[in-house]
């Protein structure tokens, strides 16, 4: 199916380039359409990250949505969880987050959720698309039934009792020292303050959001200054969320870096033990490490792969009945919880059970030896560079090299003008081989 808006996570883009005012007044206004169904007061919930572009967006979106009938429920900035959480919980019609997740300041995004509380699949996001390119003047609202909008309070303090919550009623965490990273992001007040009032000693960087500092130097996908916070203040774990804090990166007691298929198989483990897998096994993406496969099914645990993407992930846990799924970047689900990748969440399981261990990070979150992985990035113009004859060829001869032991992954970004490329094995030298070798392909017609 052609997508001309919607990638893999929402709609995103530079702002004020790509996700323009005038788009963000369609959106408003082709979901607000699709999602308005019978004769009560509709309404959707609008949350936001940090950035200097979500003002503008944020309008847009209010813009479209009460042109059409909605009110707006405007929340300021939240993670991208509590927008899935509160849009079922407050029964709003459809949930809004504003986040571009972990790109720069200069990118932004649109997220849709549905009434409950789950992003929207392929087909209602296909309607959507319909109605962005149609002329909509003639649905539009009567001067009367005009939606209304404004602020609401207190949304902050929901999450942080429902994050609270998702932990066993015996757990504190007093005595723990926590550096918290919240990439000057969406979480910058709740994660902190969820930690306190839990008991931990919390350290906390990137809390000051200037508008143009999100992810910058900070967050899950630069964990230098983590690394060296946990390190300088003797601190026994690092959690370092991204723009939206909708994924997680730990950092043990070392400073050393722990993923998110390291903590699939930290929660996963825990939950065998206590009974609470609702099937014996764990949904993860084809990124995820061989380690992690073959450690899981040696503790009776199967590993189910889906294309990269929180959203399906989650549809493949759904559709077969799994409770727990995530990808090594750290977007863990957890859905006795959650709707969507909840960083903080999935960090707080990972804390319950140091507590209740009560060893170190580095040996509790340390369950397998990662198999070699080398992932490189080619980045394209215009066109489909995987589709030319000398690509293929490669990627054919790559696969050969690598045989039964070892797996290729190449794949189009769902949010950059980027091929990934992507090998593991057993043989590191050969599998760095075969990744330059395709990207070698790629790079002769990708200018």
């Amino acid at each position: 199916m052609s997508r001309r808006y919607f990638g893999t996570d929402g709609i995103r883009g530079r702002a004020n380039k790509v996700i323009t005012p005038e788009l963000a007044l369609k959106v408003g206004q082709a979901a607000g359409l699709v999602f308005k169904n019978g004769e009560h007061r509709h309404r959707v919930l609008i949350g936001k990250d940090t950035r200097l572009s979500g003002y503008m967006i944020e309008t847009a979106l209010v813009a479209g949505f009460t042109s059409v009938g909605m009110d707006v429920l405007l929340t300021g900035p939240i993670p991208t969880p509590a927008v899935g959480m509160l849009a079922r919980s407050m029964r709003a019609d459809l949930g809004v987050m504003i986040s571009a997740s972990h790109n720069p300041f200069d990118d932004n995004g649109i997220k849709l959720f549905g009434p409950d509380g789950f992003k929207l699949n392929d087909e209602v996001e296909s309607k959507i698309e319909d109605l962005l390119d149609s002329d909509l003047s003639k649905q539009l609202a009567k001067s009367e039934e005009l939606g209304r909008a404004k602020r609401i309070d207190g949304v902050q303090d929901r999450y942080i009792e429902f994050a609270k919550r998702t932990l066993p009623r015996n757990i504190d965490l007093s005595g723990l020292r926590v550096v918290i990273d919240c990439a000057n992001g969406a979480a910058y007040k709740v994660a902190p303050g969820a930690l306190w009032e839990l008991g931990a000693d919390v350290i906390s960087i990137g809390v000051e959001p200037d508008g143009f500092n999100i992810n910058k130097g900070v967050g899950s996908t630069d964990l230098t200054a983590i690394s060296a916070k946990v390190r300088e203040m003797r601190a026994d774990i690092g959690i370092a969320l991204d723009g939206d804090a909708d994924r997680v990166m730990i950092i043990d007691e070392r400073g050393h870096v722990v993923d998110g298929d390291q903590l699939l198989a930290v929660i996963a483990e825990s939950w065998k033990e206590d009974g609470r897998l609702s099937k014996p096994g764990v949904v993860a993406t084809v990124m995820s490490n061989l380690g992690l496969e073959r450690h899981l099914a040696g503790i009776g645990l199967d590993l189910l792969r889906t294309p990269v993407g929180d959203r399906y992930v989650l549809e493949r846990m759904r559709a077969e009945g799994y409770n727990i799924g995530g990808e090594p970047s750290g977007h863990i689900i957890m859905s006795d919880y959650t709707t969507t990748g909840d960083g903080f969440v999935a960090a707080l399981q990972v804390l319950a059970v140091i507590r209740r261990l009560d060893r170190p990070v580095s040996e509790v979150c340390h369950r397998f030896e990662p198999l070699p992985q080398i992932m490189k990035n080619v980045r394209y113009k215009s066109g489909k560079p995987m589709e030319s004859a000398g690509v293929k060829t490669a990627i054919a001869s790559a696969e050969k090299k690598l045989g039964q032991g070892g797996r290729l992954i190449v794949r189009p970004s769902g949010t950059e003008p980027l091929i990934r490329v992507m090998a593991e094995g057993d043989d590191k030298v050969l599998v760095e081989a075969v990744v330059d070798d395709v990207v070698e392909a790629l790079t002769q017609v990708a200018a």
